[in-house]
């Protein structure tokens, strides 16, 4: 086997599920506690610390943190073992609702995971919580098992003073857990919940009663129904005495009007508890709307706390198509745009490795990626006499380039003047380009812990017979790792020369050369990887998995020289 070869990766494209924990503590006072409680969240490794907000006044603090479910779980954990090992519910006094020492624990899906995925972790974890620390549990939000206890407030009724009592009626025993009072503990709620974003949209006034009347329009809840259109005419009430309420426009939106006396401006102050139902972009041109129907502007907005990237995406994403452009660009031209579009920008500096949660976890990991190397940098790494980054990683980085190629192509023809009636279809083109790439480009890095790994595996310690068997099957878990990952090189390249197809059949005349470069390229990793999964494949003893995947390899590369003479032909012809 090769062992300078650095070829390891899943073998299926998938995209890395993420996750984030808000847990609440009831302990805002003692920076002692605190941390010790922190300190056993950063003790699970690939769980990052994005935030520690205590409160003296609630004594309350509340800590935020991500990473795979697996992790975060862990880490969730752990926390509450620690904070009902140091809080002491029976000595708690403050302004916030409470009934246990960790409080509330919500999951909440941030990338590639889905919320009933979401509420499986949360439910274990819940099971976990009652089973091996026997605090009482009650599922709330999308993990409740009944409409009963879906709302916080509800299974959090009684606070603490009144837990006795309600765990002593059959009605409210908890999920998980036993119905058995715990003066130092008490209860917990544990959840999953869509991500919330506090954001607030600026107005050229200073009225906080208009301020008001936009965000009594924009929040679900909406107003009091009145006699006229005065807020100050009566009520009206229906025949059973209660208030009659005029919807608002957002669904899961809440909102009121306020004044900044930093920036000298009212604003509409939103909490969007649904983004995929009212998103923050949907939100902002809702307020734009409504403002100028009321005689104000919009100015800019202000996003309060983190954001997960696919909120700021879909915003930009959003407003090219408004202005009929391209989306298969780079993820930062299109959170420029987002960021230009909102305005988020006006009132202080929008930073996006502060406020986007994918960004704060890879800030905070501090990976030194091969693919963060300038392209000299690369070169000449490739060049060393270091193992890597060898011929995996360039075959996918010829692979990447092809895919860029046939992506640009796409976002010139959406972009071409008189072309104007098929932006849509080029953008489609160039979305579906732009994902090939990024997956290739992740792959040109899945090298080097490819090589790490089968380097790991021939050092693990062979003196007895037990530690040689396990050896041994390290070994060959890695050479089968590292087989698949040129597989997966290898399809990723052949479905982008479909996007290069189309491109060269159908895309701007101007470039069909680019397309024509795109699909030598594209071969070329194909081939490459091809030179990989065979030299990997001669360390595995699995010979049945070994012709598996050289017959689907063969196949992928003999299409693949079929489908570059195809667009080959296709372009020499439209150039003679």
């Amino acid at each position: 086997m090769n062992t300078t070869s650095k070829n390891i990766t899943d073998g299926k494209a998938k995209k890395e599920q993420l996750i984030e924990c808000v847990p609440n503590f009831s302990e805002g006072r003692s920076m002692n506690i605190i941390k010790q409680i922190t300190d056993s969240i950063e003790s699970v490794e690939g769980v990052t610390l994005i935030n520690v907000d205590p409160g003296k006044a609630t004594n309350r603090t509340v800590v935020t943190f991500a990473g795979s479910p697996e992790n975060v779980c862990e880490a969730a954990f752990r926390a509450v073992k620690k904070a009902s090992e140091l809080i002491d519910m029976s000595k708690h006094h403050g302004e916030h609702p409470r009934f246990g020492a960790t409080d509330v624990l919500p999951l909440i899906p941030i990338a590639n995971i889905t919320m009933d995925e979401t509420v499986e972790h949360a439910r274990n974890l819940a099971k976990r919580i009652g089973d091996e620390l026997y605090i009482p549990v009650y599922c709330y939000e999308a993990a409740a098992f009944t409409s009963q206890r879906k709302n916080l407030a509800d299974c959090r009724s009684g606070e603490y003073e009144g837990l006795k009592e309600k765990l002593s009626n059959p009605e409210w025993k908890p999920d998980f857990g036993h119905a058995e009072f715990l003066p130092k503990t008490g209860a917990i709620a544990v959840g999953a919940r869509n991500f919330l974003i506090a954001y607030n949209v600026n107005l050229n006034t200073t009225s906080v009663r208009k301020a008001n009347a936009v965000a009594f329009d924009l929040r679900e809840k909406g107003r009091p129904k009145r006699e006229t259109s005065s807020p100050t005419s009566k009520k009206i009430i229906d025949e059973n005495g209660n208030e009659i309420w005029i919807p608002g426009i957002l669904k899961s939106v809440k909102a009121i009007g306020w004044f900044i006396e930093e920036y000298g401006i009212a604003q509409i102050s939103m909490n969007l508890t649904d983004i995929d139902l009212t998103p923050m972009h949907v939100a902002f041109d809702k307020a734009c709307e409504c403002a100028a129907q009321r005689g104000l502007r919009v100015t800019g907005s202000e996003l309060v706390g983190v954001v997960p990237l696919k909120a700021m995406l879909d915003a930009g994403k959003y407003f090219l198509k408004k202005q009929k452009r391209s989306t298969g660009i780079s993820d930062d031209e299109i959170i420029k745009i987002a960021v230009k579009s909102l305005g988020l920008n006006e009132l202080y500096q929008f930073d996006c490795k502060k406020k986007i949660i994918e960004y704060i976890l890879a800030e905070k990991e501090n990976k030194k990626l091969l693919t963060d190397l300038n392209l000299t940098e690369f070169s000449n790494e490739t060049a060393s006499e270091s193992p890597a980054p060898g011929g995996g990683s360039i075959a996918a980085c010829m692979g990447a380039l092809g895919a860029a190629l046939g992506t640009m192509v796409a976002n010139l023809s959406a972009h071409k003047a008189g072309w104007d009636e098929r932006w849509e279809e080029f953008s489609d083109w160039a979305e579906r380009g732009k994902t090939f790439m990024d997956a290739l480009l992740k792959k040109v890095d899945e090298d080097t812990g490819a090589f790490n790994k089968i380097m790991d595996a021939f050092a693990l310690p062979k003196k007895t017979d037990a530690e040689k068997q396990i050896r041994k099957q390290k070994i060959q878990e890695a050479t089968r790792y590292a087989i698949e990952v040129p597989l997966s090189v290898m399809q990723l390249c052949y479905d982008s020369m479909q996007v290069i197809k189309a491109m060269a059949e159908s895309g701007n005349p101007n470039s069909i050369s680019d397309a024509g470069v795109g699909a030598l390229a594209a071969r070329s990793g194909i081939l490459g990887a091809f030179l990989n999964v065979k030299i990997n494949a001669s360390g595995l003893d699995d010979k049945t998995f070994v012709n598996e995947i050289f017959a689907k390899a063969q196949k992928i590369a003999d299409d693949a020289c079929a489908l570059e003479k195809e667009i080959l032909d296709t372009i020499e012809k439209k150039l003679t």
